[in-house]
């Protein structure tokens, strides 16, 4: 470990927030209120699929936080693409430092720590506040944080950006497709412009 380098814990780079579930009368599939995500069933490669919105959020994780399942599986990670409420299933994970790349990516260097906690528990795994703060990471330099937010963000964000488009042009075959097969729209009348 470079001497500028030490030993710590994820509470000293980190802000945890635990998910609480909102009442289940607030729930609705209609756009209406805040994004909600329960649990790690609404994750995706990097960002969660909008599926609930609660109209009476408790616990709230903001863009760019990273999302953690805190039960059965313990430590999928994912992204927030939005300020979105917090269901009892994850947690939110905000840089203190304004570092939210090296966040993430220690949040996924911790992957194999978090396995232990796929073990314990009667049902299913679980992992609660106090254990996440105290999970140990390397926290380098602030210069060396700097330096890798500097390279690594840039690349986060250009990842990001392309997820936009492809829910961009999702939304548009959802929409145009169902007015192609009705009819109601037609390609005949496109002219070749090649």
């Amino acid at each position: 470990m470079p001497d500028d380098w030490r030993e710590g814990t994820l509470s000293e780079i980190a802000t945890i927030t635990m998910g609480q579930s909102p009442e289940g009368s607030s729930y609705n599939e209609d756009g209406i209120g805040t994004v909600f995500y329960q649990g790690r069933a609404e994750f995706g490669s990097r960002f969660p699929t909008r599926r609930l919105f609660t109209t009476q959020p408790k616990r709230m994780a903001a863009k760019g936080d990273v999302l953690m399942s805190v039960r059965a599986p313990v430590g999928d990670v994912n992204v927030a693409y939005e300020s979105c409420c917090l269901g009892r299933g994850l947690s939110g994970i905000q840089s203190n430092n304004s570092c939210p790349s090296f966040i993430l990516y220690t949040m996924f260097a911790l992957k194999q720590q978090l396995d232990m906690f796929n073990g314990e528990g009667t049902v299913f795994g679980s992992i609660n506040k106090n254990d996440m703060a105290t999970l140990p990471v390397l926290i380098p330099s602030d210069k060396v944080l700097r330096q890798f937010e500097e390279l690594v963000n840039p690349m986060d964000a250009t990842i990001e950006a392309n997820y936009a488009e492809s829910c961009n042009l999702q939304a548009a075959r959802d929409s145009l497709l169902p007015r192609l097969m009705s009819g109601e729209l037609s390609v005949a009348d496109l002219v070749d412009t090649k």
